[in-house]
Parts: structure tokens; C-alpha cells; sequence
């Protein structure tokens, strides 16, 4: 019992519900459980809910062994990385440790969040613009610059703020098969930054913020350290949708965040077929609860 929870022993200022937002905002995985149906003495009533990641937990359902049993088995199925459904039958006796004697029903919903990941490189007027849209979106940022008092106060849940010296060192540590976006204050910086990043090689985009005769440039000193035609074609200069204009920080910043959600959208999983939740396992395993019977199984609501 001692790693039931080993962060913050489960307990964290956030409600199931705030946990639900912030998840979905960072893109994080996460099971909500649901207390579906009790019969005699129960920690928590139905209609309790907790939201457990795979290093958190938000909520309870009361505490003690059925907790950490439900915990184990949010885990499982967040190991099996696919949004799924399931029902348990937990019997408060001996079995788990409890003197509580009744039947806990429980649903497990696993919820697979969307892991699109963008490292913006430069913190100057048009990323606090471009912040203020993405902060709306399941994209995870990593938001990067070398001067730290650039950076507002406060953040969004989805953002993460990073200070260094060489944000150039940043490259090799950000997701693979990432999003990059440059917009720092510095063509320099830009360009080294650019190098970088293409020579690592794994970007699923790159983004620089620069007019036409900037791309140019770049392309041709790109081209002259080795960059095949492949390698520069990666890089998108200028960026931002072409029928967006305007040099405003939030013009501009609107133009690129149109450009990231077009590619956030491009990669989004087709829709799976919903058959939707079948009554009658749902009606069975309530009746089980009232009856004091325990499931052996998990049965799966399809």
C-alpha cells in the first residue's frame, strides 16, 4: 500500500472536473471513474468520481484498497494506450482489505487525448499574442527563450515555460516528431536555431516568421552548408496562412495559429464508429450490485 499514490499521497487542489479541463488542455491521457451503483456500507455514494494519469490522481473515491484497485486498473488501461470503456464489481470485504461489507460498481473510462507538441522558440510581442489562441487547444508548448523576464506571469496549463542561455540546445530535447515555430528577436538566433533543427531531422513541420527575402537568405546559406533541396523544402518562410495578412502582433499571430490548427487538424484520427453503451451489461451489473454479487471480469461497454 505504500505506492497507492505516490504523488502528492493522491491529493490534489483540483477537483475531477478542473483535472478533466487541464488534461485535455496539455493532452494528457487520463481515466475518469465513476461510482456507477453501491449496495450496503460503501466509502462514497454513486455518482463519485475521481480522474486518475499515469502519475496523478484528482479526487477519490473514498480511499483504502478499492481505491488503489481502481487506480491499478485506470493504469492498466492507460498502458493499453486506446480509449475503451469498462465496468468493475469491487466486493468491500476481506477480499480488499475492507470492513466496509458492501458492493462498489464502478466504470472506468479511458480517455486518449491528442499529443500534437509545438516548441516555440522566442518570446516577444507575437508569441504572447499567438499564446493567448493555442492556450485554447490540446497542444502541448514548450515555449523557449533565453531571457526570463520576457515571459508573462503566469501561464496556461498546456504551456511550459523554459529559460536558456542556448536555446539551440533545446532542439535535441524536444518531442520527436514535433512542431517547430521561430520567432525570436534575432536572425541570427533564427537561423542557428533553423540549422539545428533540420539537421536533427525528425520535425514534422517548421515554422520560421520572416518576410520573403529572409527565406530567401536563409535558403541559400542552408544550401551552402550541405542542406539538400528535401532538407530546406522542411522549412516554412514566411509563416502564416498567405490570405491572412497584416503586421500587427495579433494579425500576425492569428495568420500562424491558422496555419498550426490546419496541421493540429491534419493529424487528428478518423472518428471511430460509436456503437454506443449496450443497457443491458450496464442494467446486469447494477442488478449485481444489488444483489451482492461480485463480477470476476471486467466487461467491456461497447
Amino acid at each position: 500500500m505504500s505506492n497507492l499514490n505516490q504523488s502528492f499521497q493522491g491529493f490534489h487542489t483540483q477537483n475531477w472536473a478542473q483535472a478533466i479541463y487541464d488534461h485535455e488542455q496539455s493532452g494528457t491521457h487520463y481515466v475518469i471513474a465513476t461510482v456507477l451503483g453501491t449496495n450496503g456500507s460503501t466509502p462514497r455514494a454513486s455518482g463519485t468520481k475521481m480522474v486518475i494519469s499515469a502519475e496523478h490522481i484528482y479526487d477519490t473515491l473514498g480511499g483504502g484498497h478499492l481505491e488503489y484497485k481502481v487506480i491499478e486498473k485506470a493504469r492498466e488501461l492507460l498502458a493499453g494506450e486506446q480509449a475503451t470503456q469498462v465496468i468493475e464489481q469491487f466486493n468491500l470485504s476481506a477480499s480488499l482489505g475492507q470492513c466496509c461489507g458492501g458492493v462498489a460498481t464502478v466504470m472506468l473510462e479511458c480517455m486518449q487525448c491528442q499529443r500534437f507538441s509545438l516548441d516555440i522558440y522566442g518570446a516577444g510581442h507575437v508569441a504572447h499574442a499567438l499564446i493567448t489562441i493555442l492556450a485554447q487547444l490540446p497542444i502541448r508548448i514548450r515555449w523557449i527563450d533565453s531571457r526570463s523576464d520576457v515571459f508573462p506571469e503566469s501561464l496556461p496549463s498546456n504551456v511550459t515555460k523554459i529559460v536558456d542561455e542556448e536555446p539551440t540546445q533545446q532542439v535535441a530535447l524536444a518531442p520527436k516528431n514535433g512542431h517547430f515555430l521561430i520567432l525570436t528577436h534575432n536572425h541570427q538566433l533564427d537561423f542557428a536555431l533553423t540549422q539545428t533543427i533540420l539537421k536533427q531531422g525528425d520535425a514534422n513541420w517548421l515554422g520560421v516568421i520572416g518576410s520573403d527575402a529572409k527565406a530567401q537568405r536563409f535558403k541559400q546559406r542552408l544550401a551552402h552548408r550541405q542542406f539538400n533541396e528535401q532538407q530546406i523544402a522542411t522549412m516554412h518562410c514566411p509563416v502564416g496562412l498567405e490570405n491572412v495578412t497584416g503586421k500587427l502582433p495579433m494579425e500576425v499571430a492569428v495568420s500562424v495559429s491558422g496555419q498550426i490548427i490546419s496541421l493540429y487538424q491534419a493529424q487528428q484520427p478518423p472518428a471511430p464508429k460509436r456503437q454506443g453503451l449496450q443497457w443491458r451489461t450496464l442494467k446486469n451489473a447494477l442488478i449485481n450490485t444489488n444483489d451482492s454479487t461480485t463480477l470476476t471480469n471486467s466487461e467491456t461497454l461497447l
